[in-house]
């Protein structure tokens, strides 16, 4: 029940996120009446309904037939599937009660910032301090609030340590290689650590690592079609993102599985 009603929330949510991703950039008021990028006609609250208007609209507005482009349901369809994976996960990392309420709102409002932030970075190559450090404030305060409530005695120290760790390499990095790490990837390395460190540290290992792989991966693909050299710069913040949930989700279960093959588990 509690997974199909936070699936829920998350099309809701998710539907904002759109907004915020077009808006923020552009310097548009999010509190603006929603209205066609084409034709400036008003958007009804029923052509609101996350996924079931756009498939009802058959992809056309209302008003100008103008095409709505498939990312709107695409990206609600994302939010809905991280909110109500974490309804299901985070009662199996043993969480309950008021702990499990705080990590689940702290992970929720970082998961719709993750999409804001991608959508974002793809689009400008920019990742706006207005989403991320929000997303570090909301998570210190939900992790400082849980900590004496029932959660894992190290958890707020590990992710203060995440925090730091992932923030020192990637200003390491960037220190090194200007040219090959921006600053907002830096910042938002740290907010990644935070989250990852609470869950622990399989979790803030195999996130860490796994944005580096799926940026690689990415990157070669990219020469192989011929879309991309070694030389070609590439948004790096969807990727650290991506490995970050990869942490977030699976971290901790293949961490175990990883030292399990060695009997070390």
């Amino acid at each position: 029940m509690w997974i199909l009603l936070a699936g829920i929330l998350g099309l809701l949510i998710g539907s904002f996120v759109n907004v915020v991703a077009y808006r923020l950039p552009a310097g548009i008021s999010l509190l603006r009446p929603s209205q066609c990028p084409h034709c400036a006609a008003p958007i009804r609250p029923w052509q609101n309904i996350p996924v079931i208007s756009w498939l009802i609209l058959r992809a056309r507005c209302a008003s100008c037939s103008a095409p709505i482009s498939a990312r709107y349901p695409a990206v609600e369809i994302v939010t809905a599937v991280l909110f109500a994976a974490l309804a299901g996960y985070l009662p199996l990392m043993g969480l309950s009660g008021a702990v499990a309420v705080a990590a689940w709102i702290a992970y929720a409002w970082f998961a719709a910032s993750s999409v804001v932030l991608v959508l974002i970075d793809l689009d400008t190559r920019r990742l706006p301090d207005a989403v991320v450090w929000p997303s570090l404030g909301v998570g210190l305060l939900a992790f400082v609030i849980a900590w004496p409530l029932g959660a894992d005695t190290w958890a707020l120290p590990r992710a203060l340590a995440g925090m730091a760790i992932m923030f020192a390499c990637y200003f390491l990095i960037r220190f090194i290689r200007p040219d090959g790490m921006g600053g907002g990837d830096v910042k938002l390395a740290a907010v990644a650590g935070l989250f990852l460190g609470w869950l622990g540290w399989g979790a803030l290992a195999v996130g860490w690592l796994s944005g580096f792989v799926a940026g690689g991966i990415f990157g070669i693909v990219m020469m192989a079609v011929g879309r991309a050299n070694r030389g070609s710069a590439i948004a790096f913040g969807p990727w650290l993102l991506v490995g970050t949930w990869i942490g977030i989700l699976f971290g901790n279960g293949a961490a175990q599985q990883y030292l399990a093959v060695f009997g070390l588990a």
